[in-house]
């Protein structure tokens, strides 16, 4: 019997995999929902045998993880951005399953495990290809009537989510209607100075004015801008706010 473990910060996501995987017959012994608490269970436990691994976490990357504690486990990632050096998993035979994820693609993923397990090397040239070639963006093209403009990364205030349009707001307050999601958005800005706050808003260090508790563990931040004029921090992320914050 395989021996596995996910690593997803999103618990329903968590939940749907463990679902797919016991239609392929196959048993979790761990789910974890952090860089931290995986990183605490890897110390204490010994490696399974295969490990789905979301790529974003919610307090950093998993990368991270096994950069850390050298693992001999097989590890399939998942992910809902295609940005992440996918020709580097097919270099490396090690699978990814993009998000939303498919039955058909995780039987694939798993047959192609049980066929050939990667070793333990190929999973530290994957993390070293994938971390230094990341590129930022440095500016956005936004349209506003028939013209064109281009706005630089260190204008932007924040970006939020309404009516399935995603918005860029600059410290001016000038809002222009933005092409990418937020979930595109999210590896595309350097992580040092953008943070996701909630599902509808990704927000700039220099944005924020003020910050204060919020009932049920959360944070309300008061940006520089009248519009919106506070933003709620989710519960799940003030952790790895206040780390980014730090």
């Amino acid at each position: 019997m395989l021996n596995i473990t996910i690593i997803e910060d999103e618990k329903p996501a968590a939940r749907r995999l463990q679902r797919m995987l016991a239609k392929e017959g196959l048993q979790v012994g761990a789910m974890l929902h952090s860089v931290s608490e995986a990183s605490q269970w890897f110390n204490h436990h010994q490696a399974p045998d295969l490990i789905l691994a979301d790529i974003q976490l919610s307090d950093g990357l998993s990368f991270d993880i096994f950069k850390a504690i050298p693992l001999h486990s097989a590890i399939i990632f998942t992910t809902a951005y295609d940005q992440y050096a996918i020709k580097a998993f097919k270099l490396n035979s090690i699978d990814y399953l993009l998000k939303p994820i498919k039955q058909a693609d995780l039987h694939f993923a798993i047959q192609k495990f049980k066929q050939n397990k990667p070793k333990e090397s190929n999973i530290h040239q994957l993390i070293k290809s994938l971390q230094p070639d990341q590129i930022y963006k440095k500016r956005f093209i936004v349209q506003y009537g028939a013209h064109l403009q281009s706005i630089p990364i260190e204008a932007v205030a924040y970006f939020y989510s309404q009516d399935k349009a995603t918005w860029l707001v600059t410290h001016d307050g000038d809002e222009f209607i933005c092409e990418p999601s937020l979930e595109a958005l999210e590896p595309v800005l350097h992580p040092e100075d953008f943070f996701r706050a909630n599902r509808q808003f990704i927000i700039s260090r220099k944005a924020i004015k003020d910050i204060t508790q919020y009932g049920n563990s959360r944070l309300k931040i008061m940006l520089s801008q009248n519009k919106p004029q506070t933003i709620i921090v989710a519960r799940q992320r003030v952790k790895a706010f206040k780390v980014w914050l730090a």
